[in-house]
Parts: C-alpha cells; sequence; structure tokens
C-alpha cells in the first residue's frame, strides 16, 4: 500500500513545530510497510490536490494566513475535487480557520476563508487570548480518547457545527467556550499544536486510516509499540491533575 501526504505551505505554516505531524505520519506509516510519499506546496506551485490521500496544512499567525490566503483560495476547485475523492484533511489553527468563512484580525482586517464550513472566526481583545496546555476528549470511531496539546489564539471560531471535542482543560474555540475544533467523516480541524500527533498516537492512526481508505478498504492498522509516545501523552494528563 502507498500513502501520498501534501503538505501546503510547510515553508510558511509551520507554528510550534506543526512540521511534527508530518514526521509522525510519515513515522507510524512506515513501520507498518506502507510506502509513504510526502510532496510540499507553496506559493504559486501547481498540485493536482486530489490525487493526494491526506492533506496537511499547519497554523501560521495573522502576517503569513495574509500571505496565503489568496493562493488558496485560487485551489479551492481542487481542494473541493478532493474532498469528493476522499482525501482526508488535517488542519491546525490558521489551517483550521481558513477553511471557513472568514477571519477577522486584531486591525480590522478580513481574510477570506474557503467558506467550505459554516464557521467563522474573528480575532479578540488582548484579554481573552487562548493560550496554554489543552486537554480534550474525543470520539474516534467508538473510542473516547483524550487528546493533549498547546493552543495560543486570538481568534474566537464560533458557529463550529461538530466540534472534534469537549475541553477538559483549556479554552477550545472559544475564550472558556467548552469545545475544541471541527470534525467530520474527513477533516480533523483543531486549535492543538505542540504538535498534536506525536503526543495523540490514537490521532495519528485516525489519519492514517482515513487516508487509507481513500484508495483501499482498510479496516484497522496493525498495533504499534507506543511506550513513548503514550509517556509523553500522560505525563501531560498528570501535569494538568486528569486522570
Amino acid at each position: 500500500m502507498e500513502l501520498k501526504i501534501l503538505w501546503m505551505y510547510h515553508d510558511l505554516m509551520d507554528l510550534y513545530g506543526d512540521k511534527g505531524n508530518i514526521e509522525t505520519l510519515r513515522y507510524r506509516a512506515s513501520k507498518r510497510g506502507i510506502n509513504v510519499v510526502v510532496d510540499t506546496c507553496t506559493l504559486q506551485e501547481e498540485r493536482n490536490i486530489e490525487d493526494y490521500d491526506i492533506f496537511f496544512l499547519g497554523g501560521g499567525a495573522d502576517k503569513e494566513q495574509t500571505l496565503i490566503y489568496k493562493d488558496l483560495l485560487a485551489r479551492k476547485e481542487s481542494i473541493l475535487k478532493a474532498k469528493e475523492s476522499g482525501t482526508a484533511f488535517l488542519l491546525i489553527c490558521g489551517g483550521y480557520q481558513l477553511f471557513g468563512q472568514y477571519y477577522l484580525d486584531q486591525d480590522g482586517k478580513k481574510i477570506d476563508g474557503l467558506s467550505i464550513y459554516d464557521y467563522y472566526t474573528e480575532s479578540s481583545d488582548r484579554d481573552h487570548r487562548c493560550i496554554g496546555n489543552i486537554i480534550v476528549e474525543a470520539k474516534i470511531g467508538e473510542k473516547q480518547v483524550t487528546v493533549v496539546g498547546f493552543e495560543n489564539h486570538g481568534g474566537q471560531t464560533k458557529a463550529v457545527s461538530n466540534p472534534f471535542g469537549k475541553v477538559i482543560v483549556g479554552h477550545g474555540n472559544t475564550y472558556k467556550g467548552g469545545y475544541e475544533g471541527y470534525m467530520d467523516a474527513k477533516t480533523i480541524a483543531t486549535y492543538m499544536h505542540g504538535p498534536l500527533l506525536p503526543k495523540n498516537p490514537a490521532i495519528a492512526d485516525e489519519v492514517i486510516l482515513r487516508g487509507l481508505n481513500r484508495r483501499y478498504v482498510v479496516e484497522h492498522l496493525e498495533a504499534l509499540q507506543d511506550t513513548l509516545e503514550n509517556a509523553a501523552h500522560d505525563a501531560m494528563l498528570k501535569r494538568l491533575n486528569v486522570k
């Protein structure tokens, strides 16, 4: 089997080590004998997004979002074709915001989103910034899992129809909002950096499984020995007094 991953704007949208998500996907798929192809794509480069099994877009500050959003909007048709073909999407922070209706920054500048989802994001004042370690409870398949990460965003994302999970510690989509991210059958979108996947192997495997099922029928993945991954995950739970 082969897994084709497209890493969008790798040179601009890589806040708080988001590249670790790509390395985790590559490592966990390769350990199972899956051939992994990772291609990058930045401004004005041509890629047929619908040819890829996984689409990854990391986080960036207002400056980086301003630099990429017009280029991203020009790719909307290809992105929609990818969704129709079954491509799995992993969107972090700024990537999450840009798949919504718009992002209104602190200066009142409106950055148009792809409008693929109904949610929208508006910047808060400095006293209501969502920052710090975060723990979320999410349902992956039939399992409830805890997800650990780090959030740092001024944007308040509203009108989220289907959150990624319920916040146990931290803020989430809005200041003290209680729910975090967005998720559907093919998209996981979240504010969680850290990066997200190394400390959350269940989420990494879910993304891999979704990607594989674009071209194959795969019901489950071979279990890996996740001693270090689980230790890192559990250390954060312990630090934040979550059992």
